[in-house]
């Protein structure tokens, strides 16, 4: 690999969460081969011929050449118009069966972790029932149905966590094929 990869502070780790992988691949926007290619995914009305590189998506170049985003602005009220651009124009999507968002914890946008089964997700109190609560307020009231639902995230259902920028606290949301 030719460079060390850009830091991105709402995603962290996007070789993990397969974001980000290594690959000989051209970017679209700079023309260079860089030795990693962004995989996720990218909203634009423009015709784009290949894929992006993380650079181009650190500083910005590819969403502003194709005038596009990351991920959806859904889920980022509250946030601040410098972290609503970062978060969907300079920082990886990540992949989803369901169209990706965005979890805000402080009047900050919350770094995505990786997608999680239950086992991973209870590992982190705090964001299991803060989704357990969600649920609930979306509709889930037979008790037995929502824990099974959660006990089986892996199984046509997963968990996406993410991690409070300020606070450290975990949050998730359900995501279903």
């Amino acid at each position: 690999m030719s460079a060390s990869l850009p830091f991105f502070r709402y995603h962290p780790d996007p070789l993990a969460s397969g974001s980000i992988r290594a690959a000989s691949e051209t970017c679209a926007c700079c023309k260079g081969n860089r030795g990693w290619i962004y995989t996720a995914t990218f909203y634009t009305a423009q015709d784009v011929s290949g894929r992006l590189c993380p650079w181009c998506i650190a500083d910005g170049s590819a969403a502003e050449r194709f005038a596009g985003e990351f991920t959806d602005a859904y889920g980022l009220d509250g946030v601040s118009e410098e972290v609503l651009h970062e978060v969907t124009r300079r920082t990886p999507g990540f992949h989803a069966w369901q169209d990706p968002h965005w979890l805000v914890h402080c009047q900050d946008a919350a770094a995505f972790v990786g997608e999680v089964g239950y086992a991973e997700l209870a590992a982190h109190p705090e964001a299991l029932d803060q989704l357990r609560a969600d649920m609930r307020t979306a509709g889930w009231h037979d008790e037995s149905q929502l824990e099974h639902f959660l006990v089986n995230l892996g199984e046509g259902a997963t968990a996406m966590l993410f991690r409070c920028t300020v606070c450290g606290t975990y949050l998730a949301y359900a995501d279903a094929s």
